[in-house]
């Protein structure tokens, strides 16, 4: 499949948002609200659960499923605030012992003037610094839209997967050719040279696994993900802290090294 129609797969109406994830593989899921700063934002999901009995924390952008549900949650792109109550959750996973588990879906973080008065730059930057040293595991799903900080602020974990036809990239294709042609139209041009599918990005080293779909069955996807995710939490519980933290380190260290 060519990567714009990946693109157009990632942003089907219908496709499952994180609160659907969150329902099928999470038992016993407790939200936590706010970020003890300045307030909630609905366009991050965050709280408390279990995992096959093991306790886990869960972290998800939510972009809603109706045009009523998407206004609220803003379509998925968060504030500082949101962000923010993300890593306020992630250190009280640490605090506890509870692995991370990430699901990205978004077109990108939000840009109104509410948000740069608030730091969201900072706010991503503080994630992606926080995330690196976290002494518990930590493992990104991408499920639909991975769109530049607004992803990677939930994206450094030592595992990162995506689903078949998720998308993660620096920028939206119809951004990317405004900037680098002056024209929209060339969107699928822009959708090849970004190489951001999910078959890319595992060629490329960004990413460690891809999760089928299964032709769009996701009543299949949710129990395998599931047991992924549980052989995966499983065998990273075996690392102690340091080990954990020195491997993440050395993933994104390999990132951009090539050899001839």
């Amino acid at each position: 499949m060519e990567a714009y129609k990946r693109v157009q797969a990632a942003r089907a109406k219908g496709r499952p948002t994180g609160q659907d994830y969150i329902r099928e593989l999470i038992d016993d899921f407790v939200e936590m609200h706010g970020d003890r700063r300045y307030g909630d934002d609905a366009a991050i999901i965050a709280g408390i659960g279990r995992l096959e009995g093991r306790p886990v924390t869960v972290i998800a952008h939510e972009k809603g499923h109706d045009t009523t549900e998407k206004v609220a949650r803003n379509f998925g792109s968060a504030h500082p605030e949101g962000y923010r109550k993300a890593l306020r959750q992630m250190k009280l996973a640490e605090k506890f012992g509870r692995p991370v588990i990430c699901f990205v879906d978004t077109s990108g973080a939000y840009c109104g003037l509410g948000a740069e008065e608030r730091g969201q730059a900072q706010a991503i930057a503080e994630n992606l610094m926080e995330m690196m040293t976290l002494r518990v595991p930590v493992v990104t799903v991408f499920v639909g839209e991975g769109g530049s900080g607004g992803a990677i602020a939930l994206a450094v974990a030592d595992q990162v997967w995506m689903l078949e036809n998720a998308v993660y990239s620096v920028i939206s294709p119809e951004g990317c050719a405004s900037i680098l042609w002056k024209d929209p139209s060339r969107v699928r041009e822009a959708c090849e040279c970004l190489k951001l599918t999910a078959q890319d990005l595992r060629e490329l080293g960004i990413i460690e696994e891809i999760i089928p779909e299964y032709g769009g069955d996701f009543a299949r996807v949710y129990p395998y993900l599931k047991a992924r995710l549980v052989q995966q939490l499983e065998e990273a519980s075996r690392l102690d802290s340091r080990e954990l933290v020195a491997r993440r380190y050395q993933r994104y260290r390999r990132i951009g090294v090539y050899r001839e």
